[in-house]
């Protein structure tokens, strides 16, 4: 299962490691480590992120169908009947090293509830994004999405050693854009005309992110959001390509 791992530089960071949650490779011409990426399983506040797998279809069409969120014209939730080809597509992304496709399951049912991933992966600047997330109907403003973003952002942060994390989203997202920023999220701008929609038109992306000097502010205020109770806007899903 996949697990990013810091690139750090070779001065103050830490030494190349190899375990079961990642790698750090050497970046040769600069004297750098960098992250890399390998599939790994992650729980915690009562989520649990599956690495993506073909076994998880028959969840995720479930998950699509409550709330028919696929119709949503400015998300990218897939049709039941299209979900085969997601986890495709997903998967390919996982092999071409671009992307982490992880399953959301709820911790004690075991029922699968939607679907993130890290994307647009770019080991040179230690810098990954976190999209494609969405989740049944029934589990939107409850704890799951707080408690899945401070699952991957930690592993993000302290376990691959990420510089920045970005996420991205429609423009006319804008339940997605209020959630992002109250995850703590820096607003970045407007990319313009950046992406084409699943009915053919093209979108603005709204970018926002987080550095690594920001992560120990935003960590605590994820903790107390769940300790609170977790509730919290909780978006159609998140779109990035």
């Amino acid at each position: 299962m996949l697990a990013l791992v810091p690139i750090a530089i070779l001065l103050p960071r830490s030494p190349a490691v190899d375990s079961a949650e990642g790698r750090r490779v050497v970046d040769h011409a600069n004297s750098r480590l960098m992250i890399a990426i390998s599939p790994i399983t992650l729980e915690g506040h009562g989520v649990r992120l599956e690495p993506l797998a073909h076994e998880h279809e028959t969840g995720l069409r479930a998950a699509a169908t409550d709330g028919k969120l696929w119709e949503l014209w400015y998300t990218a939730v897939p049709e039941p009947d299209h979900v085969e080809r997601y986890i495709i597509d997903a998967l390919a992304g996982k092999a071409a090293g671009h992307m982490l496709p992880w399953a959301v399951v709820d911790s004690k049912s075991g029922e699968v509830i939607g679907s993130t991933r890290y994307h647009d992966i770019v080991p040179a600047i230690d810098r990954v994004e976190i999209g494609y997330t969405w989740y049944a109907s029934r589990w939107q403003r409850s704890h799951v999405n707080t408690a899945s973003k401070l699952v991957l952002l930690t592993h993000a942060f302290e376990s691959v050693g990420c510089q920045c994390v970005g996420l991205r989203t429609d423009n006319f997202n804008f339940r997605s854009q209020r959630a992002i920023e109250a995850l703590g999220a820096k607003r970045d701008g407007v990319l313009r005309h950046h992406a084409a929609r699943r009915d053919g038109t093209v979108r603005d992306s709204v970018m926002f992110s987080i550095l690594a000097a920001e992560w120990p502010d935003v960590k605590r205020h994820l903790a107390t959001r769940l300790q609170r109770g977790g509730r919290g806007a909780i978006t159609p899903p998140l779109r990035d390509q």
